[in-house]
């Protein structure tokens, strides 16, 4: 009697298993994890300072300087002495950035990110200005990533120089993605 049946698992069950080891597979899961991290993230995020509404960018000067691939270039005022702005805006020039084209570029994502607070934190593990993720990445910029300022801001500057070539290049797929 035991010989009539198959041990083998039937062809719905084999497909079932398979899909997870499947590259269309694995992209979904990977999704719905980053899905589930973006969700957590937006939940737990503590306003630090007044939101700025996003304008239409204007066009991309010709001027010298990095206009970022054809990313918009925000103008914005040069911020005042003694804040994290100030010394975003002085070391942009250091990256190889036009800071008087490239810092309103950088504000509008860091002001969304972090609202320039050197704690700003959320529950994906996200922290500081540029919510580098994890946090600890920017121990690379310095052993005080976690209270300075400047260490976030050369961290920051450093990954949007290798991922996006200018602040506007980050902010152009920061408005297409609300991510960076």
């Amino acid at each position: 009697m035991l010989g009539q049946f198959s041990t083998k698992a039937s062809p719905l069950a084999e497909a079932l298993t398979a899909i997870p080891r499947s590259k269309a597979g694995m992209k979904l899961m990977h999704q719905r994890q980053h899905m589930i991290l973006m969700a957590a993230a937006t939940k737990s995020f503590k306003l630090v300072g007044k939101p700025k509404v996003a304008t239409k960018p204007a066009p991309p000067s010709t001027g010298g300087g990095g206009g970022g691939g054809g990313a918009p270039i925000v103008n914005a005022p040069i911020p005042s002495p003694g804040t994290a702005k100030r010394i975003a805006y002085n070391m942009l020039p250091s990256f190889g950035f036009n800071a008087s084209q490239q810092f309103g570029c950088l504000d509008n994502i860091w002001t969304r990110e972090s609202g320039w607070s050197v704690t700003a934190a959320n529950a994906s593990g996200a922290y500081g200005i540029p919510q580098a993720l994890p946090g600890s990445k920017m121990a690379s910029a310095g052993a005080d990533w976690q209270t300075s300022a400047a260490t976030q801001i050369k961290w920051g500057l450093g990954y949007i120089k290798g991922r996006y070539g200018t602040p506007c290049g980050a902010w152009g797929f920061w408005e297409a993605h609300g991510w960076y």
